[in-house]
């Protein structure tokens, strides 16, 4: 009696897992709907001084991976934009970076991370909101199953330029001893 019914959850399982050679075509970038579409970014409140570029015109480049049809994209969008993948929205709230002359360095983006509901077309499941670092992605993950987010860059500039910070002087060369003539 239960060889007959193993064999059929058996037969029912393998015929649900549908045809694995097929290859999802790539998501093509369209339109945000406006509800989902994030604001304008504003200047701190506060009274403190930004150092380097407004955050209205920094630039992050968001990193975005496919793993169905391991299909990879750059997005490159400014704080306040949003940017729709198929059945992924990416939105970028903020973006940072340490300014050449601290150490560690970091770069970091505020990222909103949605997909498409599948019960409801209509709607969208918020799976991931929070700070990704370039140089510790462990800190903060993107957990799906299908998208893989991470921050590449995030293009900002800062008073007296970006040179790396300058290295300790070396150290001076040992006295020469005098030359004997010895003869």
């Amino acid at each position: 009696m239960m060889k007959p019914a193993l064999a059929l959850v058996s037969a029912l399982a393998l015929a649900s897992c549908g045809d694995s050679a097929q290859i999802a075509p790539a998501a093509e970038e369209t339109e945000v709907p406006e509800e989902l579409q994030g604001g304008a970014v504003e200047a701190p409140a506060d009274g403190t001084e930004q150092i380097g570029t407004p955050m209205a015109e920094r630039v992050a480049t968001i990193g975005v991976l496919n793993k169905r049809n391991n299909v990879s994209r750059d997005l490159e969008m400014k704080p306040g934009e949003a940017r729709r993948l198929g059945d992924l929205i990416v939105r970028l709230s903020a973006c940072e970076r340490t300014p050449p002359w601290e150490m560690p360095r970091q770069t970091g983006a505020f990222v909103q991370v949605l997909v498409e509901n599948r019960e409801d077309e209509d709607s969208w499941l918020r799976i991931f909101s929070g700070w990704l670092f370039k140089e510790s992605p462990s800190l903060n993950v993107v957990e799906h199953p299908i998208y893989d987010v991470w921050v590449k860059d995030c293009a900002m500039s800062f008073p007296g330029g970006n040179d790396p910070a300058p290295s300790p002087p070396e150290p001076a060369a040992p006295a020469a001893e005098p030359e004997t003539n010895e003869a």
